[in-house]
């Protein structure tokens, strides 16, 4: 015997679960989530967190305006996969920044990801490899459990073939060009 619709929680007949599960986390009412190889995630920084990120974006802001770059947290999207990221800090073209949808990773010059107790082990693996995987340039890896900085370019499909340490916080850190400068870590 065939039905012409699918019993009550059965979500084998939509038409693209990837789509419809990206779709849904942008309209969840007053919380920004994620998802992370299928597991949506909440995004809900602490203060400490938002401070290194705000130290990185208050050194880099007189380059990316020299370049034409903005920054921020807006959604970045792997098609593909089931993994839909809210960077701490991505900086893009300007023109791309005026997007109302996600933007792909390798449309990003810098990818910026700040771990926290929740999060350490996403944003020091999955993370770190997806972004490779989808050619975002540039993926600086601050590790505030580790007390660490971690620089990661040259993205391939098995994973960035350049790291740069870990360095300690303290350590000065040379980003790479475009934005060609040295990133002042001891504030972290």
């Amino acid at each position: 015997m065939s039905t012409a619709h699918a019993s009550p929680g059965d979500y084998s007949q939509v038409p693209n679960p990837e789509q419809a599960l990206k779709y849904a986390i942008q309209h969840i009412a007053g919380d920004r989530v994620e998802i992370v190889e299928g597991v949506i995630t909440p995004v809900s920084p602490s203060w400490a967190h938002e401070t290194a990120v705000d130290l990185i974006r208050e050194q880099i802001g007189p380059r990316m305006r020299e370049l034409g770059l903005r920054a921020g947290s807006g959604n970045l999207d792997l098609p593909g996969t089931e993994n839909f990221y809210v960077p701490d800090l991505a900086v893009v073209p300007a023109e791309l920044a005026k997007t109302e949808g996600a933007l792909l990773p390798d449309q990003t010059v810098l990818v910026v990801e700040v771990t926290s107790p929740s999060n350490g082990d996403t944003d020091r693996t999955s993370k770190r490899r997806r972004y490779s995987q989808f050619g975002a340039p540039v993926y600086l890896l601050v590790d505030r459990q580790e007390r660490t900085c971690t620089l990661f370019s040259r993205p391939g499909r098995l994973g960035y073939t350049r790291v740069e340490g870990p360095h300690p916080f303290g350590t000065p850190l040379q980003l790479p060009p475009p934005l060609d400068l040295e990133l002042d870590t001891a504030g972290f």
